[in-house]
């Protein structure tokens, strides 16, 4: 039997859709510019299995001038807690100083503490009457609303607020504040603000966008499930390719795993011909609930984070320079379309 060969490079795609930034996404952003006067800290959730990717520089831009807390949520879906993940996230601490770094999953009330005491001290130290307001932003779909909750249940043992799902767009605009912790002495606690999952105006790098997309960012009607299941497939060879074993035997063919998904979990059309749509798109659930294996889509090594750091030096994109360049690309769209007719 030959040896199973994965592909050591994934096809480049340059056709793919750079943006995902909506109109609720523009009105959330400004009205917690407004709020931020009342904020004393900002809680930034990033995806652990994306941590350079989940980064929105428009946070930074925006809500300048208070403290921040990174909180790298779903650690479950991409750390098994060895040695090698342990290492991994200390870089990424040190990569984000002056910024405090957490590791967290919402469903680990252990986790879900340490947050909960960093802004216990947070608010200690600010030391006011009237309590503290905090705020939770992030991309789409990163898990804030999940986070809020898990904090509150955990804080003030009282249940869910906000309202969550597998697809991005459930929080569509800024909440009122909601209690975490309560209020030692005559002090009111702290508050927490939910707010909509903000995306950035352009994503300049093709492969950025596959994995924003794959870990659910972005709507799955945005990206084809099948161009989507061939990049999970692409990492799931480099990974360990036994992970899919019960459907099919090593392959690189995407069609031929998901052609065997299909027959062996009976999604089906008429005539018995195999839905590859719908078993990409339960494939790429399957991963995303942590079935298929626990590992990062960003390479998270110091000559990364470096390369990182430089991009983030000398980019930068604004929300003007975002809608000039989603024109161009409509446009370079259009001529192709155009000349294929001639």
């Amino acid at each position: 039997m030959a040896t199973f060969t994965p592909r050591n490079v994934f096809p480049a795609l340059n056709s793919l859709p750079r943006s995902y930034f909506l109109g609720h996404h523009k009105a959330g952003l400004d009205k917690m510019k407004t709020m931020l006067s009342h904020i004393d800290l900002v809680i930034e959730c990033r995806d652990y299995r994306i941590p350079l990717s989940s980064r929105n520089p428009l946070f930074e831009e925006n809500l300048a001038g208070r403290e921040r807390l990174i909180v790298y949520t779903k650690q479950d879906l991409g750390s098994w807690g060895h040695s090698r993940d342990k290492n991994r996230e200390r870089l990424i601490q040190e990569f984000q100083r002056p910024s405090s770094v957490l590791f967290s999953d919402y469903k680990d009330k252990a986790s879900v503490r340490k947050v909960l005491e960093f802004a216990r001290a947070h608010a200690a130290a600010a030391n006011s009457l009237t309590g503290s307001r905090m705020m939770i932003v992030g991309m789409p779909n990163v898990g804030k609303s999940s986070m809020l909750n898990a904090l509150r249940g955990v804080g003030v043992h009282k249940g869910k607020v906000a309202h969550t799902g597998a697809q991005p767009g459930v929080t569509r605009k800024v909440g009122t504040t909601v209690k975490i912790i309560e209020g030692e002495g005559s002090g009111e606690g702290v508050y927490l603000m939910d707010t909509p999952g903000v995306f950035i105006p352009y994503v300049p790098n093709a492969e950025s966008m596959l994995k924003l997309a794959l870990c659910g960012s972005v709507k799955d009607t945005i990206i084809a499930p099948t161009t989507l299941a061939d990049y999970l497939l692409y990492y799931l060879n480099i990974y360990d390719p036994s992970t899919y074993v019960e459907y099919s035997p090593p392959t690189n063919d995407v069609v031929q795993l998901l052609d065997l998904v299909a027959k062996k979990t009976g999604r089906l059309q008429k005539g018995g011909t195999s839905d590859l749509e719908a078993s990409a798109l339960w494939l790429i659930q399957r991963w995303r609930n942590g079935h298929l294996g626990r590992f990062l889509l960003d390479e998270v090594t110091q000559a990364t984070l470096e390369a990182e750091r430089r991009a983030n030096e000398s980019a930068g994109v604004s929300l003007n320079q975002g809608r000039k360049m989603m024109k161009e690309l409509r446009k370079q769209k259009s001529m192709r379309k155009h000349l294929k007719t001639q």
